[in-house]
């Protein structure tokens, strides 16, 4: 009983799964109507090229001519050809469309959902998400339910003519599908668990090796690098365990249905031997039979071998739709003036999902607009939790956070409110690509006056003019080929040219030398307008560029001057 329970269960995934597929598949059913048109016109050719070869050998036994008949048949395969083609290039280029799409789609929802729950997934499973599980459903879309309609179109046209010349043959052709459908409703259930298996130790594997390579230097550092290359071995052995075992099942079912439809195919060919000799059927009639047979057959073992293709799009759906139901960030549809910004936090509390002890705990605070503020406290005591909070990439349990303006306008912390903060985080977060790019994330209109500007308040303008190529010279994934402190002063100037009205730095002159950390200070503090500014710090001199100080302590913010 309970395992009929689980298996129900599982049904009602596999429908909502399926409804899924085809609700996603509507734009582009146009198309995926054509290949199937044309496939079925193949089949239906492919039909009629058999019976035309039947024809062409009565014929010959009689001493009739066959010219035209060999013509009208050479006609039939340029056709094929001509079909074949159409059908192969329309599904290249609609395989490719449809896969990017799911990808397109999938990629937004992860960039727009709320980064907690995001963060729960790693970056390796993400990406096998998005690439191996996004193929899975396109390749299933265009090439396998096509196919699976196909086969089945295929199999009643060429059962049904062969019927019509000797309904015997056809049904000895036809005997071997009962077991055909016992071994796929088998083998679905299954596979169903081996492929989720697949899936799941691929992204462990790419998890991994993405992890491993980001963090290059620790491994490194530790002289590790056997200790992780026999860890990657590990995890591919894990993963090659059950891609064996889902193989080793496909083969074995593969093997029976091969067996069962020799055996049909003795018994048909016994009885047609039988039959010829007896003058029951003619040379074309078995020739016939032999031809079709095979495509009688074929499409119930390729029908066959279609489950575990459907049991992979149904599972990868699964992997997809998991992700897309993940709640997006709230985005208040409610503006304020964006200029003299400040923050009002009350009875804030917050712990983290796997952690007991809250690390706020009816805690408040307030920011004036324009004030230079820092943020002290031990290492783990919660100040980039805190500015998580304020930029709401992490949701309170209790209170609320609260921008305002001079004017007297409102508006809760929302996803919505990044629009007027620029910020700064820990460590080196630049991409791969051109100082200017990584700079123009900041503003995407950005004139070369503004950049020049925000690398000169970033005290970046010298060493990026003195580079091969200036502000378009390539550096690599995280800044490689410029240094630590280079790399940060990229980022501030990233920030600095947005010239939002609210400005957090997260320990964003860490990496910089005293001199330079005050001139970037400095030119904060001068810009107009003037930016409302949370400053992270450990560092004691910069203090005295802040209005006043925010310090963490036993759950609470106190503030002091």
């Amino acid at each position: 009983m309970n395992k009929l329970k689980i298996f129900l269960k599982d049904w009602r995934n596999q429908k909502s799964y399926f409804f899924w597929l085809m609700k996603y598949s509507k734009p582009y059913l146009p198309k995926i109507i054509l290949v199937m048109f044309i496939n079925l016109s193949m089949t239906l050719l492919n039909t009629g090229m058999a019976v035309m070869s039947k024809h062409i050998i009565d014929k010959a036994t009689n001493g009739e001519k066959v010219y035209l008949a060999i013509a009208l048949y050479g006609i039939a395969v340029l056709l094929m050809l001509g079909f074949n083609v159409t059908a192969q290039m329309v599904s290249l280029v609609l395989d490719e469309k449809f896969s990017f799409g799911i990808r397109k789609q999938l990629y937004e929802q992860i960039i727009n959902a709320h980064w907690m729950d995001v963060k729960k997934y790693h970056t390796g499973d993400l990406m096998t998400r998005l690439t191996s599980d996004a193929g899975n459903i396109s390749n299933g879309i265009i090439y396998t339910i096509p196919t699976i309609i196909q086969l089945f179109l295929e199999l009643l046209i060429t059962f049904f003519t062969l019927f019509y010349y000797e309904p015997m043959l056809a049904v000895f052709a036809l005997l071997v599908g009962p077991v055909a459908a016992i071994i796929s409703f088998w083998l679905g259930r299954k596979l169903k668990r081996l492929q989720i298996k697949v899936q799941e130790t691929e992204s462990a594997y790419r998890s991994y090796v993405q992890e491993s390579l980001a963090n290059l230097l620790i491994v490194k550092s530790f002289a590790n690098e056997e200790y992780a290359t026999q860890r990657l071995v590990e995890l591919r052995d894990e993963r090659f365990k059950w891609v064996y075992k889902k193989s080793k099942l496909g083969v074995m079912s593969s093997v029976s249905m091969a067996f069962s439809f020799q055996l049909a195919y003795l018994v048909a060919f016994t009885y047609g031997a039988f039959c010829i000799s007896a003058n029951l059927i003619t040379f074309g009639t078995m020739s016939l039979f032999l031809t079709l047979i095979n495509r009688i057959q074929s499409p119930i073992v390729n029908l066959a071998q279609q489950i575990p293709k459907i049991v992979s799009i149904l599972a990868s759906s699964g992997r997809v739709i998991e992700l897309q139901n993940i709640p997006r960030e709230e985005k208040i549809d409610k503006h304020i003036e964006e200029k003299n910004i400040g923050l009002k936090a009350e009875n804030i509390s917050f712990r983290y999902e796997m952690e007991k002890d809250y690390v706020f705990n009816d805690a408040s605070l307030s920011i004036c607009p324009g004030e230079f503020v820092a943020i002290i406290g031990e290492s783990g005591i919660g100040k980039t939790t805190l500015i998580r909070l304020i930029m709401s990439f992490m949701r309170a349990n209790a209170g609320k956070i609260t921008y305002f303006n001079s004017s007297g306008q409102e508006l809760m912390a929302n996803a919505g409110a990044r629009e007027f903060i620029s910020y700064v985080p820990q460590g080196n977060t630049l991409f791969s690509g051109t100082i200017r790019e990584n700079i123009r994330m900041g503003k995407l209109d950005a004139t070369e006056e503004e950049f020049t500007e925000a690398l000169k308040m970033a005290s970046a303008y010298d060493f990026v003019s003195e580079l091969p190529n200036g502000i378009d010279t390539v550096i690599g994934e995280r800044g490689h080929g410029i240094s630590e402190g280079q790399a940060q002063r990229i980022a501030i100037a990233r920030a600095l040219i947005r010239k939002a009205p609210f400005l957090i730095l997260d320990e964003a002159t860490a990496s910089l030398d005293p001199q330079t950390e005050l001139a970037v200070l400095q030119g904060i503090k001068n810009m107009q307008p003037k930016p409302t500014c949370l400053l992270i710090t450990h560092r004691m001199s910069v203090l005295e560029y802040c209005d006043r100080q925010i310090k963490i302590e036993d759950k609470k913010i106190e503030s002091t001057q």
